[in-house]
């Protein structure tokens, strides 16, 4: 009995989590409300109210998203540089909020180009501080609840702007098959909201946990991030090369008969599973340990693909996307906090952002063999829509093998780390 008071003791309830936690994942609901609500829809403003072609528009967020990926390197370099982290947070944030209201008076891919990597740049600058500041903000047996439940609020987020979206369509242009300029620009406005009170709840509700500023610039290398990090990025790059852009089982639930309608629900579905996972998972991390939890994961996104290779109807593949949210509640917020575990507390920034920025870059080649497996190259008519699906259900197999065998748990990582 007095063992178990003790468990119950080490293990907090959400209410009790620190203030920094509930601050950053209140600004992540926020913020995701008002990013998914215009993100979504800005292809088909692109598209149906510019006449803007596909290659441009894959050009344009191809840009955005290096241009993120490249910068939380140096933003998380610096927040250890500084010692400190809400800030650049904050900082990040604000670029982003600012940047929306240009959507509204846009008229040129080229402007919507600018505003899409200016919201771009804010993420680059704030990912690798906010990450590290949830770390820093919480104890380490602890921290895969901290980590599950700022994604749960992030993804709550992005399934309330979701729904948002889908009502402001439905109410301004029921009858239309595109978007129309003013519903475009009603949603930007009201984007607006969500983001103002992003900024306002890290800025008032956050406080800046003391870390101790490096003397000398940390490099921004594998080497100086320690062996085991190394190891951990080869393993999790290894899997993302075959976790392609959701683009891709957005394409496939068309291709087996979704509608518009039908892709959007699927899509609040999948955030909705997502939010209910994401915490229970990361406690669950806390106890058993991240590798077991990731790992799982791995082997239940391996399930869900090879089942997006074999579906028959647009239906399995929203019940398969439904289940692809188990698959991001499991891994998603532990293997940040994995993150945490293997890297010393003075160079967390820098890890996050380079942990960032690997999976950033990766993407791209990703979902450049997914576009060919699917459809070829050149005379090649590549090998059909179950392609890629395969491909990644067999990375994601591969990847879990050397999680459970190379990888040492995460706390033989920390105990390690501590010694040398």
């Amino acid at each position: 009995m007095i063992e178990n008071d003790h468990q119950q003791r080490d293990r907090p309830a959400i209410r009790s989590l620190p203030r920094n936690v509930w601050a950053v994942s209140l600004t992540s609901f926020f913020m995701d409300i008002s990013s998914e609500m215009v993100i979504n829809i800005l292809p088909l403003f692109l598209s149906n109210v510019l006449g803007v072609k596909t290659n441009i528009i894959g050009l344009i967020e191809g840009i955005a998203e290096a241009t993120a990926s490249i910068l939380k390197v140096f933003s998380g370099w610096l927040s250890d540089r500084l010692g400190a982290r809400k800030w650049l947070a904050v900082a990040g944030y604000g670029l982003s909020a600012l940047a929306k209201p240009f959507f509204y008076i846009a008229n040129s891919w080229g402007m919507v180009a600018g505003v899409r990597w200016a919201d771009r740049v804010g993420k680059g600058v704030r990912t690798a501080p906010r990450d590290a500041l949830v770390a820093d903000s919480i104890k380490e047996e602890h921290r895969g609840l901290a980590f599950g439940f700022h994604r749960a609020a992030d993804t709550a987020g992005a399934a309330l702007g979701l729904v948002i979206a889908l009502v402001v369509v439905w109410l301004a242009q029921a009858s239309s098959a595109t978007l129309g300029r003013s519903t475009f620009q009603l949603i930007v406005l009201i984007s607006l909201i969500p983001a103002v009170l992003a900024v306002l709840s890290l800025a008032i509700g956050a406080r800046d946990v003391q870390v101790t500023a490096r003397q000398t610039l940390p490099r921004i290398s594998f080497r100086g991030l320690g062996k085991r990090f190394a190891i951990f990025m080869l393993i999790v790059g290894l899997f993302d090369l075959g976790n392609s852009s959701d683009a891709f089982l957005v394409l496939r639930a068309q291709e087996r008969g979704l509608n518009v309608l039908g892709v959007l629900g699927m899509l609040i579905t999948f955030n909705l599973v997502y939010t209910i996972v994401s915490t229970p998972a990361g406690s669950l991390s806390d106890r058993i340990g991240r590798r077991r939890v990731i790992i799982g994961g791995w082997l239940v996104y391996a399930a869900i693909y090879f089942g997006f290779a074999i579906a028959g109807t647009g239906w399995h593949v929203w019940a398969l996307y439904a289940v692809y949210g188990v698959y991001y509640g499991l891994a998603y917020g532990t293997t940040k906090a994995m993150v945490a575990d293997i890297v010393p507390t003075e160079l967390r920034g820098t890890a996050y952002g380079t942990y960032n920025a690997i999976l950033g870059v990766l993407d791209f080649p990703a979902s450049v063999i997914a576009g060919i497996l699917w459809q070829g190259i050149g005379a090649w008519q590549g090998f059909g829509a179950p392609a890629p699906f395969l491909f990644g259900a067999v990375m994601s197999l591969i990847a879990a093998i050397l999680m459970a065998t190379v990888m040492p748990s995460a706390k033989t990582e920390l105990n390690n780390s501590t010694r040398s």
